[in-house]
């Protein structure tokens, strides 16, 4: 397993002090399982690191948004990271702070500026010219000064996989590089304005730091050259994107990562502002796994699959982007293994799960999904019209619904037929 809050005692695979079998039967299946302890351990690898420095962490809310999860992290002091009013809702409902909270995406809309504007909202990450135009009048309209910070699209090649690389002149986020320092101008010039930083977002699952150095480079030359026409640039937001281990992959350490860039903005003379991390899958990925219940074992002439009853409407990543999960059986059989496919029981080719996986497995037997903390029941959809998944924190030898299961007739209970 990718995390120690997940091990095996006895052959039977547990979450902390839990077995996975007894969470099935007391909350079936799919469902998604969260250890306390994996979440606790990977916010204070970032948290530790910071202490004593200029730092901060906003946790990004789009990785995993259960406001249990939310309010553990918040219990703990943590920022957050938005992109939306929806999300800004979420953390205030599990007892993070407006004020300590960061409003970031591409296509703010003015209700949610005026929303978060009104509630006191630490800083509005902006991405192009007429966002700031609208906030400006937005600002206006309440008699104030948003606080902001320019998201700039740096160019730099983050290593990752195309749908979520997020920094190259080809993604739709962030301001052009060569555009950054005259928005910045017109930023300065709106009277409901208030510069505060500078940020960017290379992308996600990123495996070296090298990346990230590169474009703390860019952006620190920038900050020179804006404070030059009469700005003050009082925080760096160097965004999220930490890659996690899916299989073999050997992302840095979280304090080494955290240490390594604090130390690189002071040597280039700039340990004076405050650096913002925004964390998500390095947080909650590996701190969650999706439990399932193998439905039947279907022989075929090229393939055999094992058909579950969890899909990719609670799992989209393998079917959105290939994206691999290790596969384990709940209880380890001393029986010969067979390759199968991990399929679900959604209509489409694409509802996979995991493909050529060796298993030892019966009709009946629960099988793990690993690392799917983040971006899993965020991303899960209706599709099918299947319910979605309950979901459950395991806190030592206590396991805690913090999400019901959907019932069938509450996903069209706001529709309605046609009149005779």
């Amino acid at each position: 397993m990718s995390d120690s809050a997940f091990h095996y005692v006895e052959g039977v695979l547990h979450t902390e002090g839990v077995s996975a079998a007894s969470l099935a039967e007391q909350f079936g299946t799919p469902l998604y399982v969260y250890s306390r302890d994996a979440l606790t351990r990977a916010y204070h690898a970032y948290a530790d690191a910071c202490a004593g420095r200029k730092a901060a962490v906003h946790v990004a809310v789009k990785a995993n948004s259960n406001l249990a999860v939310l309010n553990v992290f918040a219990r703990m002091g943590a920022g957050f990271d938005i992109v939306s009013s929806g999300e800004f809702a979420r953390v205030l409902a599990a007892g993070g702070r407006a004020e300590n909270t960061v409003f970031s995406g591409v296509g703010k809309s003015a209700a949610e500026m005026r929303e978060a504007l009104e509630a006191g909202v630490k800083c509005f990450n902006v991405e192009s010219i007429p966002e700031l135009h609208a906030l400006n009048e937005v600002a206006k309209s309440l008699g104030r000064k948003a606080p902001v910070s320019l998201r700039v699209n740096p160019d730099v090649d983050a290593k990752t996989h195309p749908y979520i690389s997020t920094g190259l002149k080809s993604n739709k986020f962030g301001v052009a590089f060569a555009d950054a320092r005259a928005t910045y101008a017109q930023a300065h010039a709106m009277p409901n304005l208030e510069v505060v930083g500078i940020g960017c977002h290379i992308g996600s699952q990123i495996t070296e730091i090298s990346p990230y150095l590169d474009a703390i480079d860019k952006l620190l030359e920038l900050v020179e050259q804006i404070e030059s026409d009469g700005m003050s640039i009082r925080h760096v937001d160097v965004g999220g994107g930490l890659g996690i281990t899916y299989d073999d992959e050997t992302p840095p350490d979280i304090g080494d990562f955290v240490k390594t860039l604090l130390d690189h903005i002071e040597k280039r003379g700039h340990g004076q502002r405050e650096v913002y991390f925004e964390p998500g899958r390095s947080l909650v990925g590996n701190a969650g796994v999706l439990l399932t219940h193998i439905e039947y074992l279907k022989p075929g002439e090229e393939k055999n699959f094992a058909i579950v009853d969890a899909a990719m409407n609670d799992l989209a990543r393998p079917a959105m982007y290939e994206a691999f999960h290790r596969i384990v059986p709940v209880v380890k059989r001393d029986a010969q293994a067979h390759n199968y496919d991990i399929v679900g029981p959604v209509c489409e080719s694409g509802d996979w799960l995991g493909r050529d996986r060796e298993l030892a497995v019966e009709p009946g037997d629960l099988l793990v999904i690993c690392s799917a903390g983040a971006y899993g029941f965020v991303t899960s959809s209706n599709y099918n019209t299947r319910a979605r998944a309950a979901e459950v924190i395991v806190d030592g030898d206590r396991a805690r619904l913090v999400r019901e299961r959907e019932e069938v007739k509450q996903l069209f209970a706001g529709e309605s037929i046609l009149p005779d």
